[in-house]
Formats: C-alpha cells, structure tokens, sequence
C-alpha cells in the first residue's frame, strides 16, 4: 500500500541570517515532540502499518517540513530517524525518504495552508469508518465531539492514491477554515498551529468517533445535541485547547520516558 518517492535529490536548503540551523535546539525538541506523537498513536492503534504519516514545519521555517521516512512503524521511530524535507522533495537533513504519498499530501498542505504547522494523516480505525458512511461522518451526539464543532470538513471525491501534486492540491482546496477533514473512502487529516494541539485533536477525535461507532452499533437512534448547546460548548473547549493540549503532551512523553525513553534518540 506504501510507496516510495524515489531517490532523494540533493539538499537544497540552508539556515538564512534570521533562521535556525537544523541541528538548533528548537528544531531537535520538535523531532522529540513529533516522535512521541508517533509512539503514543502506536500504542492507541492509530497507525496503519508503514502507510500514515505525521509532519510539522521547521521551526523558524515556512518551506520545510519533518516527516517519517518511509518503511517504519511508527513505534521504531526516534527523533534522529525523521526527515526535513523541502517542498520540492528533497530530503535536506537525515536518512531515507518520505513515502509518495506522505510527500504529495503533506508538501501541499504546508504550501497551501501556512496556519498548518503540524499535519497529522492516519487511517485510525472508528474515524475512517465514519469517513466510509453516507452522510456527514460526526453527528456531535457526544460531548467528546463538541470539540470538533463547526471545525470539520469532508473530502468527497476519493480518487486513489494522492501520488501527484494534483491530489495534494484537491485535498487542500476542500480544506477551507477546517482543522478536521474526513477523506471519504481513506482516513482523516488533523491540521494544528502547532505539534501538541494536533497530537490533542488527532487522540480525541478517535475516542469521539469510537463513541460514535458504538453508540450506532445498539441500533437505537443517535440524537444530536442541540446545535446553540453544541456551539457554546465548543467555544468554551476552544478556550482551553492550546494549554490543555501541550500539557496532554507533556503527558505523553512522561509515560514515554519512564518506559520506552528511545523515542528521544
């Protein structure tokens, strides 16, 4: 299912006068960030085999991105092993290569979406399940889901595998003013200002749709909250979103340094 890009061209960035160097401290403790999103989506089951992918813009930059390489799970990954790449698909610092795929969604969506500093894509499984149903794919019934309110999207033309610009571009031209998209027939894209509030929205939009895939599954009707409460509810998790998100990660890396510390390698 995964696709390699091919071989990677030579490096075509460097740090300008005003940018940090690759190897500065903010750019390492984004790698270590990134790299527990990927363990602890491991350890929920949110990955699909060597097939999905996170990526983050450099901090200080606006053309290049982290990402995984190409051929790892996402519980070998260690902050030394991801990528930067530029948006043309080269690979300017690390080993390997980003998948197809990964490129062609990913570079698109930091070109075209400058507020997506973080871009994290999973074929997790209640929420593509969702994706794969007629209609709007969450009915805000749970309050779990109300912090997705009046945030979501729905990419409806499927096409196949995103291996060209084209399908890059189409994904984020159906973006608009979301942070959420369901890709019918795929998965979902979760956007974020920054690395923790992606993580934060990409675990809790999983658990609002394992609710909703179960609460269907009784065959009684799902009622949606009303939408004026709906609304109100939103705008108060909104509120908090930044600060509760970077302690959620916080978190997840207290887990991971007092049982699999690697990740920070």
């Amino acid at each position: 299912m995964a696709h390699s890009l091919g071989p990677a061209a030579a490096p075509s960035a460097s740090a300008g006068p005003n940018q940090p160097r690759l190897d500065a401290d903010a750019v390492r403790q984004a790698k270590v960030d990134l790299a527990a999103c990927f363990r602890m989506a491991a350890r929920n089951g949110l990955e699909e085999g060597i097939c999905n992918h996170f990526s983050a813009l450099v901090p200080g930059y606006d053309d290049l991105f982290i990402v995984n390489p190409y051929g790892y799970a996402f519980r070998e990954l260690t902050a030394s092993r991801l990528l930067v790449c530029d948006l043309h698909g080269n690979v300017v610092d690390g080993d390997g290569q980003p998948e197809a795929t990964a490129f062609y969604i990913h570079a698109r969506i930091h070109k075209a979406i400058p507020r997506a500093r973080a871009a994290f894509h999973t074929h997790m499984p209640y929420a593509t399940a969702l994706a794969m149903t007629e209609g709007d794919p969450l009915l805000f019934a749970g309050q779990t889901s109300l912090k997705f309110y009046g945030r979501t999207a729905v990419d409806r033309d499927y096409n196949g595998l995103a291996l060209d610009e084209s399908e890059g571009d189409r994904i984020a031209g159906a973006i608009g003013d979301a942070d959420i998209v369901f890709m019918k027939h795929h998965g979902v894209l979760v956007l974020g200002p920054t690395i923790a509030e992606a993580w934060d929205d990409l675990y809790y939009l999983e658990r609002a749709c394992q609710a909703q895939c179960l609460a269907m599954a009784t065959g009684r009707a799902v009622k949606p909250i009303a939408p004026a409460v709906a609304e109100a509810a939103a705008r108060q998790m909104r509120e908090g979103d930044p600060e509760s998100a970077r302690l959620h990660l916080e978190s997840v890396k207290r887990v991971l340094d007092a049982e699999e510390p690697a990740y920070r390698h």
